[in-house]
């Protein structure tokens, strides 16, 4: 059973994901974080973000003009429910009969604590474009995804470590890591479909986080959806365990929008 986590820690968790993932625009409704991002689709950067959990006030109005700032983006109006979520406002869309897309665990651990010694050794890129590409290859994306990746990838200000891991066919796995502080974050890991299996992304992991406690980072943390059973136990495997969890809302005929 997880723990009800404390809520000092998930604001400071969500800060600092904001500030990993950046999103090109942010504005406040309330404490409603409103971010949109022309450029990428990802639902984290196209995403109402309730913080505060006593904000409970006119939800109808304001959902209405969250519908009309996302359609001007031309995106469907997603909501992502963490903890700092007023539970009113779950209860609204279950009753208007929003649908739950996606839950995904927020987890950390205690770099102290992870066995990081195995693997290869290995600096950090700085060619956002290679890193890109190889992201993009990994995935088997399209690659007109390549400028908005990009854009998100150079507007991150905190210091940044991206890895990328290759063979003789390419590259099979790559991971970027965010240190803000003492607060290493991972994003964008990815491992190539025919190369899963075979240690590439336990391997790739360990050699982001040693950079990242080399620059004295502290606390390790990371984003992965619920249905990803192979991610979930590689993460747990690696010492990793859940502090909270959070779902997207949307309307079911924004779905597939």
């Amino acid at each position: 059973m997880i723990p009800v986590p404390e809520l000092s820690l998930v604001r400071r968790l969500e800060a600092v994901g904001f500030r990993a993932w950046p999103a090109a625009s942010v504005h406040y409704d309330g404490s409603w974080a409103v971010r949109l991002t022309a450029s990428h689709p990802s639902r984290r950067l196209n995403s109402v973000n309730p913080l505060d959990p006593a904000d409970q006030r006119d939800f109808e109005s304001r959902i209405a003009r969250m519908e009309h700032r996302f359609a001007s983006y031309n995106r469907p109006l997603v909501f992502r429910l963490s903890p700092l979520a007023p539970s009113t406002l779950a209860a609204h869309f279950d009753k208007e009969g929003w649908q739950r897309v996606a839950e995904t665990r927020v987890l950390k651990a205690d770099l102290k604590e992870l066995d990081l010694d195995s693997g290869i050794d290995q600096l950090p890129g700085k060619d956002i474009g290679r890193f890109v590409d190889a992201s993009i290859s990994i995935r088997a994306e399209d690659p007109e995804r390549k400028p908005g990746l990009t854009e998100v990838l150079e507007s991150i200000r905190p210091p940044n470590g991206m890895f990328v891991m290759e063979d003789s066919t390419g590259p099979v796995a790559c991971a970027l890591c965010v240190r803000d502080n003492d607060m290493a974050g991972l994003f964008d890991i990815g491992v190539c479909q025919d190369c899963q299996g075979m240690g590439y992304g336990r391997s790739i992991v360990r050699t982001a986080l040693r950079w990242a406690r080399q620059q004295g980072a502290k606390t390790a943390w990371l984003q992965v959806e619920s249905a990803n059973k192979g991610a979930n136990a590689l993460y747990s495997r690696l010492g990793f365990e859940e502090v909270y969890s959070y779902v997207y809302r949307m309307k079911k005929s924004d779905r597939h929008g």
